[in-house]
Formats: C-alpha cells, structure tokens, sequence
C-alpha cells in the first residue's frame, strides 16, 4: 500500500476511534470549540506517533493549541468542566474527568549554569514548525489536526518511523532535558527501532547525575513493562556509556560465568536474554508485571561481589543472598514505591529456589515456609516461578533453546497440591485458640504460635486442637502453668 495512504488511512482510524468513546469525542469536542473561538488544536506527541505506527489509541492525549491567548483558552476549557491549570506559566490545562493535556506553543530552554529546570516562554502565534523543535524526537515531533485531517510534519518524523531509526528533532536543544536519553532508551525497546549515530552521541554527554529518581524510575518501567525487548533499551544505555549513572546495571557488564551453565556469556549478556524472556511472561497485571521485570533486571547484582575461579571453574556462591543489597540501592535511588522494592528483592533473594528445592528433594515444610517468606514481601510462589523460569530461559543451553524448565514445572506441581501456589498457608493455630486454652496474651504467645507454625508445616496438621497437644508440652508447659491465673475461656 502507498506509504501516504496507510498514514492518513491509520489516521482516520484514530478520529473513528475516539468518536466511540466518550473521552475521546470530548477530545474532538474540545478542538471544534478552540476552532470556533478562533484557534487551531493539533495533536500532538504520541497519539499522532502511535497512531502512524498501528498501535491502539492511548487513554490520554495531549492538544496543542495556537492562536489564543492562556484566558481565552482557559474560557474555552470551562465549558467542558473544572479546569485545573497544570502549570500557567507553561501554558498547560486540563479539564477534570477528561484525558487530555492542553497546552498553548512555548520554547524550552535550560536554565542557566547552577539552575535545575527550564525558562519557558509561552507563544500562541508561534508556528507549528517552531513550537516542535523543544520535542525530544521527530517522531513525536508531529502533529495531527482532528477537524481538516492534516498531517503537519516539518521534521519528517513519519520517514523515522518507517525507517525504525530514533533521530533526535533538533541537536541543538536535545541536552535541555538529561531525561531524553533515557526516553531514547525505553522507545528504542518499546518500538523496537535503532538510534542514529547523532542521537547516539548526543545521548552519551548527557548527565543522568541531575535527574530526580523519580523521573528516571518512570522511564525504566516504561522500558520494562511496555517492551517486547527491552533488552534494546539497556543495550544503548550500554552503548551511550550511560549505564555509569546506575552502577549496580554497570557492574553486569564483562563478570565472567561457567561456560556450562551459561554458555551466551557474561552476566551482561545473560541478563539482556532473561528481560526478554521476562517481557514475554507478563500477564497484564501491572503491579506483578513490575516485579517480574525488575526482578529479572536484578536476579544477578550479586554477582559482580561473589564471582571467583575455584578448582577451574567460575562460581558465583551465594550470589542470590548477595544481591539484595545492590537490588535495594538501585530501586532506593530510583525513589521507587518501597513496597516493589520488597518484592523484587524478594525474588533476587530466592529466584534460584524453584530449581533447587526440586533437585534437593526439599520437604513440604519447606515449600510452606518459602511461601510464607515471599507471601510477607508481596510475592507468590507462582510469580517467583516466573522469575526463575525467566532466568533458565535466557540463556542458551539446551532446555534453554528448548524452551524447556522442567525443575520450575514440578515447582509449581508440589506447590499447587501443597495449595500455596498463590498464598501462604494460612495459620490452624491462632491467638483465640490460645486464650480459648486459658493462656494469657504476651510475649510467650509469639513463640508458641511460631511452634503450632512449624508443626503445621512439618505434619501438614489442620486440627488447631490435636497441634496445641502435641506443641504445648514439647515446649516445656502445660495449659494450667503456662496461663496460670488466667480465667478460662470456653474452647472455640
């Protein structure tokens, strides 16, 4: 098909589909009221792009609108609902309970030497053509007007698209925002396109070093959780020398590995293989996802501290252990929610135990307590599974190529008749059968339900009275003695 013809067919495609939501015919609405009062709303960034590249429509939009003054669109806005100014030096709206930004052209420059941010001056009769150059990449360098249907392409970001090549909109304003080199990261996975040498280099003297964490930790989920190979994303972070700025990744790259377990290589390498293999494990819930995909990215940061030559071959003990420390620095200076940094460093901490407690023929006690450890981290069995079953994966022996984890499997069979593929075993003994005993609250109550605990996983005993009779003497104690002075409780 003729390449402008599939453009402005896909085009069409997403005015028909935002016409059968109403989020998005509010959007439309939006752009025939700017028209009616005498401006011109375009869309922009990446609704155009992902529309030109077939993907389906986001849940938000961003229109950029010339020609009126911030009070004159801040009039028109308040007819669709409360507007909620954004930033009004930055010339930024948005109007309650609709899925749209709306802002007016502007030009961004970088404050001066010793200052964060940006100085932005606001200009409605700037032209289109101007107001793109401060965009990061041509691609989203675009902008679509809903109601004439017109593509407006100054920077020739369609060609890119086509091409699977990242090129940065203007080399000379790219260095405003650190940010875009990790941006040029994650849509080189999330696209699977290539950076051009220019980009490439303007990326590697960028300082990632000013960036808030919370900033950078937004584009690594974008490049974890939205990619099919995210690998692409850490390989140009790799090759901008970029990956200085987090060291704990940095420290992956050349740490050697037995050839016979990871015959690909270095951990470097392994590690890019386990992310897409990971990517194509994810199930849709985002929370999980999360901590797959980070998991995978940090399964090995112990190894760079524990790997050494010992009788010839290349041994990395206690590597897993090892790695919680760095995996917590990392997601620490990512600033990301400390609840995913539990999780994750939970499966660092155990990612090789579906493999090895089905090789060291381990006991229903210890899938009970493994899966109340990760259960107090945030994290199933199942999902655990998945980590590990990512890092046999992505590597290439000859299960590997196979696609083959018969270890994860049986894992996962003891687990689902020991029913805690998904939560831990709940309690038989609780605080009420000890009261109900006629013992008093305190802290002998911890120590006797740790034992009811522990007799539970080792018997596999659902009767809360025949575990108190067996658990109770074993600790040196009787009812009477233990809850001396205590009334009596009925039994519950």
């Amino acid at each position: 098909m003729d390449p402008d013809a599939e453009a402005s067919r896909r085009l069409d495609e997403l005015v028909r589909s935002l016409d059968e939501r109403p989020d998005g015919r509010a959007v439309l609405e939006i752009a025939r009221a700017v028209d009616a009062a005498g401006g011109r709303a375009l869309l922009v960034g990446g609704g155009v792009r992902d529309a030109l590249l077939g993907l389906p429509p986001a849940k938000e939009f961003d229109l950029e609108v010339s020609r009126l003054s911030p009070e004159a669109l801040e009039g028109v806005l308040r007819a669709f609902g409360d507007v909620i100014v954004v930033g009004r030096s930055f010339g930024v709206f948005r109007v309650k309970g609709i899925g749209v930004d709306v802002s007016l052209p502007r030009r961004d420059s970088k404050s001066g030497p010793g200052h964060r941010g940006f100085d932005v001056a606001v200009d409605p009769s700037m032209s289109f053509t101007e107001a793109s150059r401060r965009r990061d990449l041509r691609m989203n360098s675009m902008g679509f007007d809903l109601l004439t249907r017109e593509l407006l392409d100054p920077h020739d970001g369609r060609r890119d698209i086509a091409e699977g090549v990242l090129r940065a909109t203007d080399a000379r304003r790219f260095a405003d925002d650190p940010l875009r080199a990790l941006r040029a990261a994650q849509m080189s996975a999330r696209f699977e396109m290539s950076a051009d040498a220019e980009l490439c280099a303007l990326c590697a003297e960028l300082d990632l070093s000013e960036l808030p964490g919370e900033r950078c930790y937004e584009e690594f989920r974008k490049l974890l959780l939205k990619a099919r190979k995210p690998s692409r994303g850490l390989a140009l972070l790799h090759d901008t020398r970029l990956l200085r700025f987090f060291p704990e990744i940095a420290a992956l790259v050349g740490v050697p590995q037995d050839p016979t377990w990871h015959p690909e290589g270095d951990v470097w390498v392994h590690t890019l293989m386990v992310v897409d293999v990971a990517a194509g494990l994810c199930t849709g819930n985002e929370r999980d996802d999360a901590i797959l995909m980070f998991g995978a990215l940090c399964h090995d940061f112990g190894k760079p501290l524990t790997t050494e030559h010992v009788d010839g071959r290349i041994r990395s003990r206690a590597h897993d252990r090892e790695g919680i420390a760095p995996t917590l620095r990392f997601l620490e200076r990512l600033r990301a929610p400390s609840a995913l940094a539990a999780a994750v460093a939970a499966t660092v901490h155990y990612h090789l135990a579906p493999a090895l407690l089905e090789k060291g023929g381990a006991t229903e006690k210890a899938y009970r307590r493994l899966a109340r450890k990760l259960e107090s981290a945030g994290v199933t069995m199942e999902l655990l599974c998945r980590v590990a079953r990512a890092d046999h994966l992505g590597r290439t022996t000859g299960e590997a190529l196979a696609g083959r984890f018969p270890a994860g499997d049986q894992f996962l069979e003891k687990a689902a008749t020991l029913r805690v593929t998904h939560a831990a075993e709940p309690d038989v003994v609780k605080g009420r059968h000890l009261i109900a005993r006629g013992l008093a609250p305190g802290p002998q109550f911890t120590e006797i339900l740790n034992a009811c605990r522990d007799h539970q996983y080792e018997t596999g005993g659902t009767n809360p009275q025949t575990i108190l009779d067996t658990v109770l003497p074993q600790l040196g104690a009787g009812d009477d003695e233990l809850g001396r002075n205590v009334p009596k409780s009925p039994k519950l």
